[in-house]
């Protein structure tokens, strides 16, 4: 059913939201392959290869918006360098969002709203993230340093993993948190050896590479090319999950049940039904609902189901309407958790892989599990599909797409 607007007695239609396109880069570990790329390079090529799978010239795009986290001397308005980098002119607006790990999905519901409520016509909703390139900040330098120590404050931590008002990292709250929750450490392990395993058979069944532009590096003795993801690990087993430390003393998160600290970039290219039908695109699929959660500061395991189940019901759908799942794994317990709170079967989850395996680039990735979830749709032939995510501070969104 299309939402309607009121204005006296008359009633008005709103558009519906399709996509037309998708694409992201691979994503590389901190200090890997993509560590020299700027965060708003990497945006510039996702969004380039949305476009040229969409089949959509960059002159027609109307507006961009793009998730980036860590900001700090990176320029203004990141987002627009991206559209720029990208070949989208300079009459064409942008923004840049930031809401932590969910800033690309609600970019892409900033697209969404200007769609349905404002007749935009096409526009660009992505995310990107350069981890590597977060520099350290001196804060005092400004007016100089007195008696004692300075102090270096590293900005990835801070702006990225760093609750500003507990000011404890994501890691410490989600153990509490988890632990409260009863989740063992096996279980967690357990989870974080599927992500890999998935991952991996996906790697090599191509499905990955379906999601995939390539990055060129140029280097004085040649191009490189990164066309894979460089988190997923071979040989990994239970037991060697079991050997590693917990992140906090006798915890139970550990490095590996928890995401890497990641590069990367994804864009969607988002329409009004009505201008894709009268330009001719092929549409992959729609926007059905968007919800936002927000709790308690720690609750990060508990946002990503509260966020599904507003988006359920504002589309009329219950959990197990929904086909594909994508659950941005901030942590293995952030999966299981929302798992148990929405009473959904996990073979349905996570089904490529998730941000254990593939890494976390933090304003990327909920463009990447949008353009996973809705391939994995269409090579299903169809049927509903829902991104969401834990964000810092105790929220969370989510997404439910139709294919």
């Amino acid at each position: 059913m299309l939402p309607i607007l009121r204005r006296g007695r008359e009633v008005l239609i709103m558009a519906k939201t399709v996509i037309l396109g998708s694409a992201r880069t691979p994503v590389g570990k901190l200090g890997g392959g993509l560590s020299t790329v700027k965060p708003v390079e990497l945006g510039g090529i996702a969004i380039k290869g949305a476009l040229e799978r969409a089949g959509v010239d960059p002159e027609q795009i109307e507006h961009v918006a793009m998730g980036h986290v860590i900001q700090a001397g990176q320029g203004q308005i990141t987002a627009r360098q991206a559209q720029i980098a990208a070949g989208i002119p300079n009459h064409v607006s942008s923004e840049t969002i930031n809401k932590v790990c969910t800033s690309s999905i609600r970019s892409a519901a900033i697209i969404d709203l200007l769609v349905r409520a404002d007749g935009l016509g096409v526009g660009i909703a992505g995310g990107m993230e350069s981890m590597s390139l977060a520099p350290y900040l001196l804060t005092n330098a400004r007016f100089g340093y007195r008696m004692g120590d300075g102090k270096t404050l590293d900005s990835m931590v801070l702006d990225g993993l760093t609750n500003s008002f507990t000011h404890r990292q994501m890691f410490d709250e989600t153990t509490e948190v988890a632990d409260a929750h009863g989740w063992s450490r096996e279980e967690l392990d357990r989870w974080a050896l599927r992500s890999h395993e998935n991952a991996l058979a996906a790697i090599d069944g191509g499905r990955l590479g379906e999601e995939i532009v390539p990055v060129t590096i140029k280097g004085r003795k040649g191009d490189t090319v990164v066309d894979t993801d460089e988190g997923p690990r071979r040989g990994s087993s239970l037991e060697a999950l079991a050997k590693l430390p917990g992140l906090v003393k006798g915890g139970t998160h550990t490095a590996g049940n928890s995401p890497g600290v990641n590069d990367g970039a994804g864009a969607l290219v988002l329409a009004s039904d009505e201008w894709a039908q009268a330009n001719g695109k092929e549409v992959l699929g729609e926007i059905v609902a968007f919800g936002q959660a927000a709790g308690d500061f720690p609750n990060l395991l508990t946002t990503p189901g509260k966020a599904s189940a507003k988006a359920l019901d504002k589309a009329g759908l219950k959990a197990s309407d929904i086909d594909v799942w994508e659950i941005n794994e901030a942590f293995a317990s952030v999966a299981l958790n929302s798992i148990k709170d929405l009473g959904i079967d996990e073979d349905r989850v996570n089904v490529n892989g998730g941000a254990i395996a593939l890494g976390h680039p933090l304003g990327a990735s909920g463009a990447r599990i949008i353009g996973s979830a809705l391939l994995e749709l269409r090579r299903r032939g169809g049927g509903y599909g829902i991104a969401t995510a834990c964000s810092g501070t105790g929220q969370g969104d989510a997404v439910i797409i139709k294919v």
